[in-house]
This record gives C-alpha cells, sequence and structure tokens, in this order.
C-alpha cells in the first residue's frame, strides 16, 4: 500500500505554496502525521498533530462539543468536519485535517459498519468532509485512510 510519490507530491505542494498542516487523528492513531513527517524538511510545513483516540479528549483537546459526539457520534461528518476546524485554529496552519472512524475488527454496527472513515480537511477557504467504506481488515483501514486523507489533501492544495 505504501505509495512514497503521494508522499512527496503532498510535501512539495506545500513547500511551493508554503502552506502549513496539522492534524487531529482518531482512528488513524497518529499513522497520518508520522507519514507526513516520513520526508526530510517536512518541519517547514508540519506544525503538529494531535491523538484523539477517545471522546474525552476530542473534547478536552480540541474542544469539541459533548452534543455534537452525543447527537452524531464520534465517527460522523460532523465530528470529522469539527475536529478539522479545531487543529486548524489551534495549530494557527493554513490547513486543518482529521480523521476518525472504525477500523475494526470490532466496534462497528449496522448503521457504522467497520471499515467506515470519515476526513475532514478546513482551510480558510472552507471546510469539506469525505466519507470512505474500505474492509473489515484494522491495519488496512488505517493505512487506506491515510492515504485517502494524503490524496484529498493533495486535492486541496492543488485548488489553492
Amino acid at each position: 500500500m505504501r505509495d512514497e510519490r503521494i508522499l512527496k507530491n503532498v510535501s512539495d505542494q506545500l513547500r511551493k505554496n508554503n502552506l502549513t498542516v496539522a492534524t487531529a487523528e482518531s482512528c488513524t492513531g497518529g499513522l497520518l502525521a508520522h507519514l507526513l513527517t516520513n520526508i526530510s524538511g517536512s518541519s517547514e510545513y508540519f506544525e503538529r498533530g494531535v491523538i484523539t483516540y477517545s471522546n474525552k479528549s476530542k473534547m478536552e483537546l480540541l474542544g469539541i462539543p459533548q452534543e455534537t459526539i452525543k447527537e452524531y457520534g464520534a465517527v460522523s461528518k460532523q465530528t470529522a468536519k469539527a475536529m478539522a476546524i479545531e487543529i486548524k485554529e489551534q495549530a494557527n496552519v493554513d490547513i486543518g485535517i482529521s480523521t476518525t472512524g472504525i477500523a475494526g475488527p470490532t466496534g462497528g454496527t449496522k448503521e457504522k459498519p467497520v471499515g467506515l472513515a470519515y476526513i475532514g480537511i478546513a482551510t480558510s477557504k472552507k471546510t469539506e468532509v469525505k466519507r470512505f467504506l474500505f474492509s473489515k481488515d484494522r491495519l488496512q483501514n488505517k493505512e487506506k485512510t491515510c492515504y485517502k486523507a494524503l490524496e484529498f489533501l493533495l486535492e486541496t492544495i492543488t485548488k489553492w
């Protein structure tokens, strides 16, 4: 699954456009920040990453309202959007990116099955969230979510 080209493209585009990024991760557990910092010189564009795995940490570290989590769930478009906006604001960066989902193999429901992931990106121009449904394999779900997040980030940068 490893595709170093997308990492290089993202890195090159962030530098070229003089953009900064921060991550707020749940289901990916820091893997997205790890990938973004695998490129030498990433300190030019990567500000910080937070892992907000629990609902409590989403509320405490990002200020996600308890009502949002209660009404929509931690794995939802609304929570992914709020996470992306909050990390962008807190880190004072150009782009905030979030991941939330159900990596599996347990924890899924009929409404929210294993493999469900939401990726949010917040910029000064707009905030978007994409929904994905992957497999029942935990590690594949984490990796696929990260690579889709990188693709989404690259797409966002090229529209800058």
